[in-house]
């Protein structure tokens, strides 16, 4: 009985970020060819991988990612190149976070509308409490094709916060893993829409107290039988996979 091969670190993280794109197409979050999900592959050469810049979402497959290092050149011989903007903004957060193996960047309607608003993201729903005081805020400098503002991107950032809303721009979450980025990046993008919604009437806001607590409770809940994001990315992935399981290859 042969033995079945096991996929390498790098080419499991292929597939899953291939899928990763699929889910963002899937939920409406794709805009043209633009913005990213990048996850850091593990190893001393700080490499990650990134969308080919010119297909689409649904047109990503786990052979046609990018592999580049953190001053964007590529690893090896590729067909696609990378966004320059892409690069800039994902690099940034990958070098200087850690727990950053994920970066999840999306240009959602509600998302960019949020972040033109003077208040930003208010504790209007559940959803909202699990950024309650752990949002950041990166004020607008133009579509990121300098360099120099990775310094002051990583500096908005923080350590510690795991969404950054990019003003005038869009939303940016990260995670240890890519369903961890995702489940963040849509709890905030959710809370985004609720906001908008909610804005057609007076808001009523709950105590800071209850928005403290309803974060630690959503803490608890979104890992009470699976590591962050797991179940919740795994349900959208069968899905697509049911009706084309093309980002495998």
């Amino acid at each position: 009985m042969s033995a079945v091969l096991k996929p390498s670190p790098e080419q499991a993280l292929r597939v899953q970020l291939a899928a990763a794109y699929r889910v963002a197409d899937h939920l409406g979050w794709s805009e043209l060819i633009y913005t990213h999900i990048s996850v850091r592959i593990p190893g001393p050469e700080h490499h990650f991988l990134i969308n080919p810049y010119g297909p689409r979402f649904d047109e990503v497959t786990a052979s046609s990612l990018v592999k580049i290092d953190v001053d964007g050149n590529p690893v090896g011989s590729q067909q696609y190149k990378a966004n320059k903007a892409g690069f800039i903004i994902h690099s940034a957060i990958h070098m200087a976070r850690p727990d950053a193996a994920c970066v999840w960047h999306m240009h959602t309607l509600a998302g960019m509308a949020v972040s033109a608003q003077e208040n930003g993201l208010l504790p209007v729903h559940m959803y909202s409490h699990n950024f309650y005081k752990r949002l950041s805020y990166h004020d607008f400098e133009g579509p990121s094709m300098r360099l120099d503002e990775r310094e002051r991107l990583v500096a908005s950032f923080g350590s510690e916060n795991q969404g950054l809303i990019l003003r005038n721009h869009g939303l940016l979450t990260v995670g240890r893993t890519i369903p961890e980025a995702f489940i963040r990046f849509w709890r905030l993008n959710r809370a985004c829409e609720i906001q908008l919604a909610a804005q057609a009437a007076k808001l009523r806001l709950p105590s800071a107290e209850v928005c403290e607590a309803s974060f630690q409770m959503g803490e608890e809940f979104l890992t009470d039988q699976a590591d962050l994001g797991q179940l919740e990315f795994d349900s959208i992935v069968r899905k697509i996979e049911s009706k084309d399981a093309s980002y495998k290859n």
